[in-house]
Formats: structure tokens, sequence, C-alpha cells
């Protein structure tokens, strides 16, 4: 991985004043840094996104909804009775309003018909949602397996008198029962028991306003109802998000992952790279400038010879030369070096 500050910038930062090396080290620099572990929030999925509104926007099950595999026959059957899911699904009609009615009233009369045709007609929702949680460390086969759970739950709840969107009321169902599995199963940061008490009231509350108003409710009506404040019920939202790996693939061919696309702010650019290339030839330009001895000191002191750098004593100890007539060698040496690039500093302003 590379260095922000390798041998020559610090020599250059040095001679040119910046404070990196000001305070002129007397200790031997370590030149090897630990490679960062990356500890970038990811994106989760949140409780209160965009509900699906009509049973005509649900996603084609043919759209790649399902795991995807890596290498492996157990794997690779999987994703062929995914697959085979899928299709099934696909199948399934898609319910208009007047059919969801109709078909609301006989459910709440006890038909087993109407509440089978409810839930298969609405399989696509789950999937639809599903895919939101896709990568967050929970199979897809047990998410859509959640997701049907809390379909199922939504078609017994369901009151068609209250005259809204089984896919409305539905959303919030299905998306309860894959983030609670999630939160029971999937987070990697287990919640003390006393936050996981305060979930479990707010879910709940959220689960009884749904269920009158056949909506996600605003967090001002959760406050009411928990009669605590609207913050500490956003933050009691953060909580159902999900965690995700770095290793969860991002691409269909699962060649490239989380971590490839995360930025590692220690790590050199290709225009970093390409300045510090730069600016090592012409520091060493200047360097070849200096009498012999003071680039001796100099190369040894920052580095610059392919070794680490030295301290003053270990260089006198080489050079015969006691540390103090070291220092005075390298004071003279950064002098000149900085009179040496005042000159070509003036010379391109002259040119510009």
């Amino acid at each position: 991985m590379g260095q922000r500050h390798g041998p020559a910038s610090r020599l250059y930062d040095s001679v040119t004043g910046n404070d990196l090396m000001a305070r002129r080290a007397t200790v031997r620099q370590d030149t090897e840094m630990n490679p960062p572990v990356s500890t970038r929030r990811p994106r989760a999925v949140r409780g209160d996104e965009e509900e699906e509104t009509d049973s005509q926007s649900h996603v084609d099950a043919n759209e790649s909804g399902g795991e995807r595999p890596s290498s492996g026959s157990g794997r690779a059957e999987g994703l062929d009775t995914i697959k085979s899911y899928l299709r099934e699904v696909r199948k399934s009609t898609l319910l208009n309003f007047k059919q969801e009615q109709a078909l609301g009233k006989r459910v709440m009369a006890g038909d087993e018909a109407a509440r089978q045709e409810m839930i298969e007609a609405n399989l696509r929702l789950v999937i639809s949602i599903g895919k939101r949680y896709m990568n967050r460390g929970f199979p897809f086969a047990d998410i859509v397996e959640e997701g049907n759970l809390g379909l199922i739950k939504a078609v017994e709840k369901f009151n068609y008198k209250r005259g809204f969107r089984f896919s409305t009321y539905a959303s919030w169902w299905i998306r309860q029962f894959i983030e609670r599995a999630i939160i029971n199963q999937g987070k990697l940061v287990r919640l003390p028991v006393h936050v996981v008490e305060r979930l479990n009231r707010y879910l709940a509350k959220v689960e009884q306003l749904v269920h009158e108003h056949g909506r996600e409710p605003l967090a001002e009506e959760v406050a009411a109802k928990l009669k605590v404040s609207v913050a500490e019920v956003d933050d009691l939202k953060q909580l159902v998000r999900t965690t995700c790996s770095l290793d969860s693939p991002i691409s269909d061919r699962q060649d490239t992952f989380l971590r490839d696309v995360i930025e590692d702010p220690l790590c050199l650019t290709p225009a970093d790279t390409a300045e510090g290339v730069m600016r090592r030839a012409e520091l060493m330009a200047w360097v070849n400038e200096l009498p012999e001895k003071e680039r001796t000191v100099i190369l040894a002191r920052f580095g610059l010879d392919g070794a680490e750098s030295r301290t003053l004593e270990e260089i006198g100890q080489d050079m015969g030369l006691t540390r103090e007539r070291v220092r005075q060698i390298e004071s003279a040496a950064l002098a000149r070096l900085r009179g040496i690039i005042e000159r070509k500093t003036m010379k391109r302003a002259d040119l510009l």
C-alpha cells in the first residue's frame, strides 16, 4: 500500500518550510504503515423506504433477484431452486383493486381458498422488497422466506373495509419480518437487552399504527404513541439498519466485491503516485547538486539511498564524525537546498 509521506516527501517538506519535518527528526523514522481497516459505515436499507403502492408496480420476478453463485455444486443447486421458485412466482396473476377487495372480504369470512389466492398473487411483492436486502449477510432464500411469512401475516390482518390497497399494507409487514429476522440472526453487532426491549416496543406501536391507517406511520405519530420525542423515534429507526460485509459481491459474475469500490483514504491515487514520482525525480536532481559530504548526509538522514532513515549518531559512526558535526552538515545541506529551490522557482516564474 502506498504512503502519503515517503522519504522524498519528508525531505521536500523540510526544505520548502512545511511542518512535517520542520522539527528535524532525532529518532529513526518508521517507514512502514499498517494497512487500514475500512470502518466506513455501509449503506443500509431504511425502514422508511418508499412503499409499493400498486400491485402492478411489482418488479418482474425474472429479474436478478436470486442468490448469485460463486462455486460449488451446493451453491449451484441452491441457485437452481431459487430460479425455479422465481419462475413459478412469475406465473401468478396480479390483482387489481376490485379483486383485492373481493378476496379480502372472502378472507375475513374464513375462505381458505381466497387466502391462498391472495398470498400467491402477491409473492412478486416479496421478491421486489426482498431484493433491497441482498448482500447484507443474510441468504436471499431466507429473506424470501421471512418476507413470505410477513405476506401471510398481512393477508390475515388485512381489512378490506378501510379501502386502501393491499400492496401498501403488505409492504410494511414484509419489511418488518425481514428486518426482524436480520436483527435477530444476521446482525454483526448485537444490541443490549434494554435496547432490544425499546426496539420491540417501537415496532409494536408501528405495527398498531400500520393496522389502523394502512400505511407507514410518521415519526411524529409513533412518538405520540410511545410518549417519547421524535428524535428518540429516529434513533430507534436507525437500529433497524443492517450491516453489510465488505466481502459482499456487487456484480452478477461475483468478481467484484464491496471492498473493491470503497475508497481507502490512506491509499495513493494515480494522481498522487504520478506527483510523487515527479517530486522524487526533481528532488534527487537538487540533491545531486550538493557537495559530496552534504549529499551523503541528506541521503542517509532521509532514507533516500534505499535504506531506512538513520539517526545523526549512526551517520556519524559511518562517516567517522561526531553527532554534532553531522547535524551541522545537515543544516548546511538543507539551507543549500532551500537556495536551490528558490532559484528554480524564480526561473519558473520568469518563464510564466
